[in-house]
Parts: C-alpha cells; sequence; structure tokens
C-alpha cells in the first residue's frame, strides 16, 4: 500500500498546495485505487500524479465541507468521459447521495459507468475477504468521520522446495494447501497446509482522520495503526484558535500518535498562513518532539505504508 497526496493545504487552495484529496494505492493487492476526499481540483492534480482514474474503485469521503468535496462532480464526469467502465462507489456521511445525485443531475452528466453512492454513520463501512474499512465520528463543526484500512492477514509463503520433496508439481494443489486445506499424497500420507506454508503476513492498518480537534475516537481509529494520517491545521502557539475552528495543531496530532503507538504519522491540511516548507518546519518540529517519525504530507510524493 502507498499513499498519495493530491491536496493539503485547508480551507482553500493556494499557489503553493491544493486542497484535500489522498490516493490509496492498492496496484498489488487488488490492482486497485481508492481515494479519501475530493476537495476542488482534484481532477487537475490526477492528470500531473502517477495515478490512474481507470483504476479507481473507491471514494470514502470524510465531511462536506467543500475544500473536501467540491471536486467530486467533476471527478465523476470526467472519468465516465475518459473511458470509464468499471462500477465506483462513493462512501460518505449523510447528504453525500443528495449532494452527487443534484450535481450530476442539474449539470445532466451522464455516467457510463455504475455509480453508487453509500451513507453511512461510522462503524464497519467496507469488508471483503482481504480488507475491512471502518469508521467512527470525530469532533468538527459538522459530521465528520475518520477511516480505519484493515488489511486482513495474508497466508504465508509456500515452501515450494518442500513441495518437490513431496512430488508436488506447481498447479491447483499448491493453491488448496495455501488457503489451509490438505491433499493426499500418492503413498497414502496426508500432507497438511501448516506443514508446507508458513507464518500468515500480518496485514497493515492506515487510519486517515477527517478534520476534527482531539477527542476520544482519534485514538480509537488509529490504534497501532502502521500509518497515520492526522490534519494539523496550525501550530501550537495557536492552540485555542484551533479549538475554536474545531481543528487540531501538530503538537495535537503527535501526542494521538504517540497514544495510539501508531508506526508512523504523516500531518496535513495545512493553513495557508503557513505558505511554504520552510514556515511548515516549525510545526514538524513541534511534532517530532513528541513523536520522532513524524513527516509532513507533500503533494505528488508517494508514502509506503510500512
Amino acid at each position: 500500500m502507498e499513499l498519495y497526496f493530491l491536496g493539503t493545504n485547508a480551507g482553500v487552495p493556494t499557489l503553493q498546495r491544493n486542497v484535500t484529496s489522498i490516493g490509496l494505492r492498492l496496484y498489488e493487492e487488488r490492482k486497485a485505487l481508492w481515494m479519501f476526499d475530493c476537495g476542488e481540483g482534484t481532477q487537475h492534480q490526477i492528470l500531473r500524479s502517477q495515478l490512474k482514474l481507470s483504476k479507481l474503485e473507491k471514494i470514502f469521503i470524510t465531511h462536506l465541507h467543500g475544500d473536501h468535496l467540491f471536486g467530486l462532480p467533476g471527478l465523476l464526469s470526467s472519468r465516465s468521459n475518459q473511458g470509464g467502465i468499471t462500477p465506483l462507489i462513493v462512501y460518505g456521511p449523510p447528504g453525500i447521495k443528495q449532494f452527487v445525485d443534484m450535481t450530476l443531475g442539474l449539470s445532466q452528466s451522464r455516467m457510463e459507468y455504475e455509480l453508487i453512492v453509500e451513507e453511512h454513520t461510522g462503524g464497519v463501512v467496507f469488508e471483503d475477504e482481504t480488507f475491512r474499512v471502518e469508521s467512527a465520528l470525530l469532533e468538527h463543526r459538522i459530521d465528520s468521520y475518520g477511516y480505519r484500512i484493515i488489511e486482513k492477514d495474508r497466508p504465508g509463503q509456500l515452501n515450494q522446495e518442500l513441495l518437490k520433496q513431496y512430488g508436488i508439481k506447481p498447479g491447483p494443489i499448491y493453491g488448496k494447501l495455501k488457503n489451509g486445506g490438505s491433499v493426499q499424497l500418492e503413498n497414502g500420507d496426508t500432507l497438511h497446509s501448516h506443514q508446507v506454508v508458513g507464518q500468515p503476513k500480518k496485514g497493515k492498518i492506515v487510519t486517515i482522520l477527517g478534520d476534527t480537534r482531539p477527542c476520544p475516537n482519534v485514538e480509537k481509529l488509529a490504534q497501532d495503526a502502521n500509518l497515520l494520517v492526522h490534519e494539523a491545521t496550525f501550530s501550537d502557539d495557536l492552540k485555542e484558535t484551533a479549538r475554536k475552528y474545531y481543528h487540531s495543531t501538530a503538537v495535537q496530532a503527535a501526542e494521538a500518535a504517540k497514544a495510539a503507538d501508531v508506526g508512523e504519522l504523516i500531518m496535513t491540511h495545512f493553513s495557508s498562513r503557513y505558505k511554504d516548507e520552510d514556515q511548515l518546519h516549525p510545526l514538524l518540529e513541534e511534532a517530532k518532539a513528541i513523536f520522532a517519525n513524524t513527516v509532513l504530507a507533500e503533494e505528488h510524493k508517494l508514502f509506503p505504508v510500512h
């Protein structure tokens, strides 16, 4: 899994940064792209990126503020115009379906693919054989949600040398053993999966939060995550401003990462008052003093999930 930031600014776009949107590349796991939020200008950012709309499978909206949402109608329409034919599911808080239906309906946009919009109020939002996505309400001016993306543990590696010794050639039997089955050998003995399959590979956990000030669900969503994406709208000297506008500081993001024992923290959603990297550097230093493995989100840069 890899994260790719398409926008890292709060509120409005600037010459330096676009508003919020994040791509989660799952190319190895399921040949797909998931997106979290879709602020204005997201489709322009995609044109400059390594991401492909043809791979887009799901969009998760954290909340209905414009800097997280206004790019959605254009992106959905462009995907159809660019030959997208596979189904696409949009998940979001109550009201997201009305927004999508109204904007696409009034503009008479025609979808050449199946578009599904699913509203939620937290809980398990999506689950299949490889992933589960959980959500919980955060603390913002409007309902804002965080998402916990859980990759399920995968079967261990097959010991192919040992299989050769048993006289088993590559084929369907390999899949049966890897998936926990047993097979009967020519001599009548039974070969069980655990005899030729290594320990399961632990799945990774990524937590991506919407706008929020500190609240209990932040730690619940982030607990033991390999990677946490947390807003850091303000520096610590503006913590009262952050609280007033239901946002977080870099220090508060770091405190959340430390409390939840995450592997890495990526801070994003920066106020426009911090115009460039030099002005963002103090936020990074504040956070690293509390949680050392902290980085700033950068647009058009891949962040592997370790």
